[in-house]
């Protein structure tokens, strides 16, 4: 079977390879191809249209998928705090988002994404002028007033790794807190093979719990894979990853689980973003295990 990846071999992904390195998919007779992504990678339409067996989709896709008629849903949801976060140069010393939306310069951000939207809409009129982003850190490594978009996991250790000092906003502080890096499975699949399911995700979980206690081996392996990040930046960024992955509550639940209220929230929100027309019942969202 397929677990079709959105992005290349980086940490964010890494509790997947550790399953497949510590043989947790063979032990549960199951084999497990990884296919890595790329931009724009379509895994949820991948996913809908059978190609794949599993995707890496983020929430938000799921909820557009299943209100444009594709029967998807999650069963495990890697990151439990979103890392999508604003990056800004620490010697502007801005306390809050609010800040960097109230004071001039520049935000390049992609206005079309969902937490974009949302930061938009509690922030209208902004003084700071929304431009493109281009992804990498180029201009801000040469505009003090410049603020960009970034995953928490990555531009920050690039910027830093360049002898910037940044000080990044999570977009979830705000109040916009999707799942990100989620498993995904058609309803077909589940239907089909229940158990199957429910047995991959129990690998996955044994992956995760082995990557956040012993990131190293794995990351050896992803850059063999990835080889744009070099090991430092693999450790770094493992390392910066683990709060946002393990919290309070799924050291309890479980790694991985989701609840209907972060659901049902995120549903309300799109809603009112104008991102989906139905109100979606929690319970066709998300599957634990």
């Amino acid at each position: 079977m397929k677990l079709t990846l959105n992005w290349k071999a980086e940490p964010q992904f890494g509790g997947f390879y550790a399953a497949k390195l510590n043989n947790e998919f063979k032990k549960r007779n199951l084999e497990v191809e990884i296919i890595e992504g790329g931009s724009g990678t379509p895994t949820v339409q991948m996913l809908a249209a059978g190609k794949t067996d599993f995707a890496i989709v983020s929430s938000e896709e799921i909820l557009i998928a299943r209100d444009r008629g594709a029967d998807v849903k999650a069963v495990f949801a890697v990151y439990q705090t979103n890392p999508q976060a604003i990056m800004t140069h620490a010697e502007k010393n801005y306390a809050s988002l609010k800040d960097v939306f109230n004071n001039e310069g520049t935000l390049s951000m992609q206005s079309g994404l969902s937490y974009a939207q949302f930061l938009l809409k509690k922030y209208p009129n902004p003084k700071v002028k929304i431009v493109p982003d281009s992804g990498g850190i180029t201009l801000f490594k040469t505009k003090s007033d410049h603020s960009q978009q970034c995953f928490f996991t990555s531009e920050p250790l690039l910027a830093e790794s360049a002898g910037l000092k940044v000080k990044t906003f999570l977009v979830s502080e705000e109040g916009f807190n999707p799942y990100t890096t989620v498993v995904a499975v058609s309803e077909a699949t589940l239907k089909k093979s229940p158990n199957m399911v429910k047995t991959f995700s129990e690998a996955v979980r044994a992956g995760w719990q082995a990557y956040l206690k012993d990131p190293e081996p794995t990351n050896k392996f992803m850059s063999g894979l990835n080889k744009a990040m070099d090991s430092a930046t693999f450790t770094r960024s493992a390392a910066a990853q683990k709060n946002l992955i393990e919290t309070e509550e799924n050291k309890s639940n479980g790694l991985g689980t989701m609840t209907a209220k972060r659901w049902f929230q995120l549903t309300t929100q799109m809603k009112d973003l104008g991102l989906i027309k139905k109100t979606q019942k929690a319970s066709d969202l998300y599957q634990n295990y």
